[in-house]
């Protein structure tokens, strides 16, 4: 089971932040098919750890779909920042105005992933027990820090 679960956790990491920013603006179905495989990967990853019950998981995957969606608009927008960011970039040194901008961009963006992220968890909290909405969170968490890691790797500092 821990094997599958870093098999699916490799595959889900890039592509949940990377695939907005290569598809910003282009119709691509190749990337949108690999979209949607990569979103049925997760839940699959989401379904095989939480072990619901049928009445849990009628109520739970409502919610999932919910933060998912929520999730995706933080994603996208997080992609046109690092389109953003690349561009500045490569003009060479980014102007002092421009960075301040993007750095209270990202920050305006973490804030929002928590607000959603607490707002899922208390309506979660009413339709299953709280270790199962934590372990749930847990889940969610390794998956969007492997991600921001891979990110990380892969963004280079401003000068």
């Amino acid at each position: 089971m821990r094997a599958l679960f870093q098999k699916l956790l490799v595959g889900l990491t890039i592509m949940l932040f990377v695939a907005p920013a290569l598809a910003l603006g282009a119709g691509n179905t190749e990337m949108e098919l690999l979209s949607e495989k990569i979103k049925a990967d997760k839940k699959l990853l989401v379904g095989i750890n939480m072990s619901l019950t049928d009445e849990e998981a009628s109520n739970f995957w409502p919610l999932y779909d919910a933060y998912q969606k929520e999730l995706q608009t933080v994603n996208t927008e997080l992609g046109r920042l690092i389109v953003e960011f690349s561009e500045a970039y490569a003009k060479g040194p980014i102007p002092n105005e421009t960075a301040k901008q993007i750095r209270n961009d990202v920050y305006a963006l973490e804030e929002k992933e928590l607000r959603v992220k607490r707002t899922t968890a208390g309506k979660m909290d009413n339709v299953l027990p709280p270790w199962k909405v934590t372990r749930y969170m847990q889940i969610e968490s390794k998956i969007r820090t492997l991600v921001k890691f891979e990110l990380a790797q892969n963004i280079p500092l401003t000068y």
